[in-house]
């Protein structure tokens, strides 16, 4: 790359950052717990800011592990295995973590939308595993005959997830496990909005992954833009459709792959009977 389009690329990124800085400050006026009934960060033991200079060491980390070892089949089931164990065992802990950053959650909302829908998703994962990695078979134009091929999944690297606030731990640990599943290393940075949980999930990945195979991020809007903005193998959001054009327009300089929940995507259908100007 000449020296030009560094600078033209460097840019972008800054312009980027900028950009996700400033909506997703905007977003947390109308998102997050409600503010009268959230505890200050500090009660609740959140972990510390990740600084953004940070980042980049802890992502080349996770890649260099990465590229020396990748994950087989029987690792891939066993991190899965060993996660499932870890969160079933502290589902309460998980569910008065969550209490903790809302101020009002029910105790049976985070039991059931935080930890069975996860619980179920690996269970899912280590059923199907096997098959989803097994080579298929695909045909070849007449042209290439007698020539065989094939499809092979292969794991891409390292894959970044930014989960949001609604659901900390399914909408973080889903895309997670999903990505183990595949043969990735992750890198997670989840709401700041939800600061306990944070350090819940950060306690719990520690307990079944090593530092170099998936990491948590922490920090608002500023790590936020910066995390977007790392040459990941994949990155994955799940938030509103301003903050994920900033984050689709953080990862375009590095042609980053993405996977992209956003918000205002529910179809409905007005009846023309139905009275809309009461």
């Amino acid at each position: 790359m000449t020296s030009t389009a560094n600078i033209a690329a460097n840019a972008a990124i800054t312009a980027a950052n900028a950009a996700i800085t400033a909506a997703t400050a905007a977003e947390a006026a109308n998102s997050g717990p409600s503010p009268g009934n959230q505890r200050p960060a500090q009660a609740l033991g959140a972990v510390p800011d990740t600084t953004v200079a940070d980042l980049a060491p802890v992502l080349q980390q996770l890649r260099q592990a990465w590229q020396a070892n990748k994950p087989g089949y029987d690792q891939r089931r066993a991190d899965l295995q060993c996660l499932r164990d870890a969160l079933k065992r502290r589902l309460e802990e998980m569910a008065a973590t969550i209490a903790e950053d809302f101020g009002q959650r029910s105790r049976h909302e985070s039991l059931i939308a935080d930890g069975m829908t996860v619980l179920n998703e690996i269970d899912h994962l280590r059923s199907h595993l096997r098959r989803w990695m097994k080579p298929r078979r695909v045909g070849v134009g007449w042209r290439f005959w007698p020539a065989r091929a094939e499809l092979r999944s292969q794991p891409v690297g390292v894959v970044g997830v930014i989960s949001p606030w609604n659901y900390p731990v399914n909408l973080a640990l889903i895309p997670l496990a999903t990505a183990i599943a595949a043969g990735n290393h992750v890198y997670l940075k989840p709401s700041e909005h939800t600061p306990h949980t944070t350090g819940f999930l950060r306690s719990l990945l520690a307990e079944v992954f090593p530092a170099d195979r998936v990491a948590v991020a922490a920090g608002g809007a500023e790590v936020a833009g910066a995390f977007a903005a790392l040459p990941f193998d994949h990155l994955v959001f799940t938030g509103s459709t301003a903050v994920g054009r900033k984050v689709m327009a953080a990862a375009a300089p590095n042609l980053t792959p993405l996977t992209l929940e956003l918000g205002g995507k529910s179809p409905a259908i007005v009846c023309k009977d139905f009275p809309v100007e009461q």
